[in-house]
């Protein structure tokens, strides 16, 4: 199957190429603003499917509006028309559509013209009326409130906001190039010409700022978002696509002794605490038990042995662990327990525990296993 893409190396097309390469989609007939009128009209002749994602939306004068989408929407569709079978045809349009401004009637004339050619060439045409998207690859400062806030909070650049509670419906590039690969599969029904992308989020302004504001702080406070949320998950994954490149990587506090090195690594109040434990060779660490904190041992490098003795009770059990067989070894409240370095190099310790450590409810008693 070949496809044409127009708007090609936008940030929809960007996404949407890349995905159907990763799908076995390889004829890809790519069309951007350096397309010269010529290879269009042989795209045209070829393509058995077609994404319209080309559009004008920052134009110079509002007349490049009207010549941008509606005037390369009608001389595409003509391109089109002189196939001995016209390809079904996706337009991207934009809820802007519904409004009087003059890049909203450009993209409404736009739609005529699709919801015509459907009829008149007997084809599929399957519109699109975006909400505001977001996701990787989309330029700040550009037609993206996201991804100027996301650019310009993870360099520390001023944010302006004239109201917080003005209200934002997005949708991820993810879920909308799932939505238009789907297109292909010609199961669409003809009398259907308009399509929404599922699922949309809805979240003010201020609220925005706030979410994309606590990823950035959460370097400091070792925390991680609520991953269960899936507006902050998709929110963090665009986030992370805007940091500087120089600023991929932070630093962690080593609290270090002659014992070894104890660095934590993520804190969160509902998931835990993971840490990172270096032990010196025939160190030993711990002697001390807890009332309702849990941990989880994982040796990552190295060998050892954990023990553990209930507090009312002389009978020790052992458990040897090392880097040769990764296994988690589960801490049970009521038994002091320790972990010391059986071998010549640095053992290495993935800690979980089920509480970030509260100096002033330490929950953490003393006594040698």
């Amino acid at each position: 199957m070949k496809i044409l893409i127009t708007g090609a190396k936008g940030f929809v097309g960007k996404n949407l190429v890349a995905e159907l390469n990763n799908q076995g989609y390889t004829d890809l007939l790519l069309c951007d603003r350096n397309t010269t009128e010529f290879e269009l009209a042989k795209f045209a002749k070829e393509a058995d499917f077609v994404y319209h994602l080309a559009g004008v939306n920052r134009p110079k004068t509002e007349a490049e509006f009207e010549e941008g989408n509606k005037g390369f929407t009608e001389k595409l569709l003509e391109l089109l028309s002189k196939n001995q079978t016209s390809p079904p045809v996706m337009f991207a349009s934009s809820t802007e559509a519904e409004l009087s401004n003059a890049y909203g009637i450009s993209k409404k004339e736009a739609e005529s013209s699709i919801v015509s050619y459907g009829k008149e060439e007997n084809v599929n045409t399957m519109i699109y009326r975006f909400p505001n998207l977001f996701g990787k690859w989309c330029k700040p400062n550009y037609n993206s409130v996201v991804a100027t806030f996301c650019h310009n909070i993870s360099r520390e650049i001023p944010i302006r906001i004239n109201n917080i509670n003005a209200e934002l419906t997005l949708a991820y590039i993810d879920d909308v190039i799932r939505e238009l690969i789907s297109c292909l599969d010609n199961k669409k029904a003809k009398q259907t010409i308009y399509y929404e992308v599922t699922p949309t989020y809805k979240v003010s302004l201020g609220d925005l700022v706030n979410i994309l504001k606590s990823f950035k702080e959460s370097r400091n406070v070792l925390s991680i978002p609520e991953l269960d949320n899936s507006l902050v998950k998709k929110l963090y994954s665009t986030y992370l696509s805007y940091l500087p490149e120089d600023q991929f990587s932070y630093e962690l506090t080593m609290h270090k002794d002659h014992r070894g090195s104890f660095t934590e690594f993520i804190r969160t109040q509902d998931r835990g605490q993971v840490s990172v434990n270096i032990s010196k060779p025939g160190i030993v660490k711990g002697d001390h038990w807890h009332h309702t904190k849990n941990e989880k041992f994982l040796v990552v490098n190295g060998r050892g042995v954990i023990r553990f003795r209930k507090i009312d009770s002389e009978k020790v059990f052992e458990y040897f662990v090392s880097s040769d067989k990764l296994e988690v070894v589960d801490i049970p409240v009521g038994y002091t327990h320790n972990i010391e370095n059986l071998g010549e190099d640095d053992m290495v310790t993935i800690m979980w525990v089920n509480e970030p450590f509260n100096p002033k409810n330490p929950d953490t008693y003393y006594v040698e296993v």
